[in-house]
């Protein structure tokens, strides 16, 4: 298995949600959506995948799930926590199609308008709208009701507005016909408008309509009621596609497994006492954490303005399944936050009155606290508690991966279980192109940020896999010396007697013999320790054995993955020179400039020149001599 057999084979749920690719740090790095989460993250691991995909699996260390009810309630959650955590790759990773949003700029006098593409520079987005009615409307109602400017680009100053004022579509702020603050009252009504608090808007438009009745200015009043009019009809038209207006906290549980159960365990159950349906929450960023033996996991889905913007995972301990300590949890969770919600509505049983009480004190208006019975709310529940399922699961597999690396220290004979384990491999093709690969695991997961390639540089053409493993330890261990770097628990050698032999006397040369080294033969699957003629007696099914396969995979998945680039790198330079007028350098300046001779088959001989450098004469030559190559069946492999 390689180090992404664990996330490619767990049983994910058949529903729609986010799924969030995170790295070794725990950082979110892409966001994406899905009617099927386990149609779609099986997608990741089977058939083609297209370089940008296999780019963030190469980075990938974990994927978390959020469940959510509906496919579109996935689609706004995911437009949030791209606009939250902004991660690294959803700028240029897209899941299939993208859907419309508004754009309020960050100008000093804003636009509203649509678009597909997010621009981290402080402009606030609306959205997404999968239907295309929905966007056109709400646009066709802030252009006729809230006067904002059209015009692109900074403000000139002008002596007399455009058409647009005229039309009563623009306030003219270029012309200086509204001041800062006037614009920023326009701004925030289509902010309101925009983020579900219609119902607020309404209310303020309604009074201005009478004031102005009482001040006998009909025009203005008919305006203002035909503005409340179209906001009432959009508002009424758009609830189907919301939770439910407000701001509420969904909080359910799911009790872990006591000590000894282990993951069969981990589908959860709810407390004695508490009713099955429940949802759990957690801190931002949706955390994950280890699972309390005995104790529970709560997640909370907060839910503003009816849209679901985000989770957050807790735990509490053993001694936590009693109404007490769920209420004392309520009360030190929101003791910490900066808002409050409308409503907490729970999945367990506590002092509703007391709590509400408390929680309106810390808010300074009222917040109740109700576990609900029926309707709407309990379907909600009920989803965050598959959430917390699905949290404990994590949980589960984190505390495994733990027991794992104890049975492994057990299996080898360490002091301690071996949180980081480096491991090598070796890889060629007859002795050309050597390289040897370094790869890092932390408890248990890999660490591509340490992920390390070797060119040999001492073997001149020949076969020498214990020559090799010697450059490649010595180059990784006498830097780790020089720099101060972090030196591993275990190191792990693909291969037997000889490769771990040649990596001991290495470590030893260096002063290292403390670092425990071990060897896994691939034909047997035995493992070798120094000191030990024959292979350590280990159980094939033990996790512990695991661990080292999946380092050992991963290694050789990593040496093979970078040789075959090498490799084709070379091949190609070497057919680029074999055309008249192309060298050494040009063939560098064109893989440097298309990457692969694919890329250049696909250029007009004018980018080739452009690009590389030479006459369209020689760019055209080349470009005959690769297709006939082509067509002869002789080309080589491009990477």
């Amino acid at each position: 298995m390689n180090a992404l057999s664990d996330l490619a084979n767990r049983d994910y749920p058949d529903r729609p949600g986010v799924y969030i690719w995170k790295d070794t740090e725990n950082t979110p790095i892409y966001v994406g959506k899905a009617r099927n989460l386990r149609n779609r993250l099986r997608s990741y691991f089977t058939g083609g995948k297209d370089i940008k995909t296999r780019f963030l699996l190469d980075r990938a260390a974990d994927v978390e799930l959020i469940v959510t009810a509906t496919e579109y309630e996935a689609l706004l959650l995911e437009n949030n926590l791209i606009k939250r955590w902004r991660p690294k790759y959803n700028i240029t990773l897209k899941d299939g199609k993208t859907y419309p949003v508004i754009r309020i700029t960050a100008d000093e006098f804003p636009r509203v308008f649509r678009t597909r593409r997010i621009v981290f520079d402080g402009s606030e987005y609306f959205g997404p709208y999968p239907k295309p009615q929905q966007i056109d409307t709400y646009l066709r109602l802030i252009e006729k009701y809230f006067p904002l400017r059209r015009c692109r680009g900074p403000l000139k100053g002008r002596t007399a507005p455009c058409l647009n004022y005229h039309m009563g579509r623009c306030s003219a702020p270029c012309a200086r016909k509204i001041d800062r603050e006037g614009y920023a009252r326009i701004v925030e009504e289509v902010r309101a408008l925009l983020s579900g608090r219609s119902r607020e808007l309404v209310r303020d438009l309604k009074q201005k309509m009478k004031d102005a009745s009482e001040a006998l200015d009909f025009e203005r009043a008919a305006v203002l009621r035909d503005q409340v009019a179209a906001i009432e009809e959009v508002s009424e038209g758009q609830s189907v596609e919301r939770i439910e207006g407000g701001d509420r906290d969904y909080v359910a549980h799911v009790a872990a497994p006591a000590a000894g159960e282990g993951a069969a365990a981990a589908d959860g159950a709810a407390a004695p006492g508490v009713p099955d349906g429940a949802a759990t929450t957690g801190p931002e960023g949706a955390t994950s954490i280890a699972a309390p033996p005995g104790g529970a996991i709560l997640v909370v889905l907060q839910v503003r303005g009816g849209k679901l913007i985000g989770k957050e995972v807790f735990r509490i301990g053993e001694w936590g399944l009693e109404e007490e300590s769920f209420s004392q949890f309520l009360a030190d969770h929101y003791a910490g936050v900066r808002t409050f919600p409308e409503e907490v509505l729970v999945d367990f049983p506590v002092d509703e009155e007391s709590l509400s009480a408390y929680l309106c004190e810390l808010a300074g208006r009222p917040v109740a606290v109700r576990m609900p019975l029926r309707g709407r709310h309990t379907e909600m529940i009920a989803l965050a508690r598959e959430n917390a399922r699905e949290e404990l699961a994590r949980a589960v597999r984190s505390v495994e991966k733990d027991q794992a690396l104890e049975r492994l220290a057990r299996d080898l004979g360490l002091e301690h279980p071996p949180r980081r384990i480096e491991g090598f491999d070796i890889a060629h093709l007859e002795g050309q192109d050597t390289v040897a690969s370094l790869v890092s695991f932390l408890d248990g997961r890999p660490d591509r940020k340490q992920y390390r390639i070797f060119n040999m540089r001492s073997l001149h053409g020949r076969v020498d896999d214990f020559e090799s493993i010697r450059e490649a330890v010595a180059r990784r261990y006498t830097k780790v010396l020089n720099e101060g770097l972090e030196r591993p628990d275990l190191v792990l050698i693909d291969g037997g007697k000889g490769q771990l032999s040649a990596a001991v006397g290495v470590l030893e040369g260096l002063g290292l013999d403390a670092i425990p080294v071990a060897g896994l033969a691939k034909k047997k699957e035995e493992v070798y320790v120094p000191g030990r003629e024959e292979p350590l007696a280990i159980d094939g099914d033990s996790p512990g054995l695991r661990i080292l396969q999946a380092v050992r995979d991963e290694s050789h998945r990593f040496a093979t993955t970078r040789h075959k680039l090498k490799r084709g790198k070379r091949v190609s330079l070497s057919l680029l020179e074999g055309v008249h007028g192309i060298g050494a350098a040009r063939s560098r300046r064109l893989m440097e400039a298309f990457g692969s001779l694919d890329k250049v088959l696909e250029a007009t001989p004018e980018e080739i020149a452009a690009k590389a450098g030479m006459p369209r004469e020689t760019a055209a030559r080349l470009l005959v001599s690769l297709a006939g190559r082509r067509a002869a069946g002789s080309r080589p492999p491009v990477n």
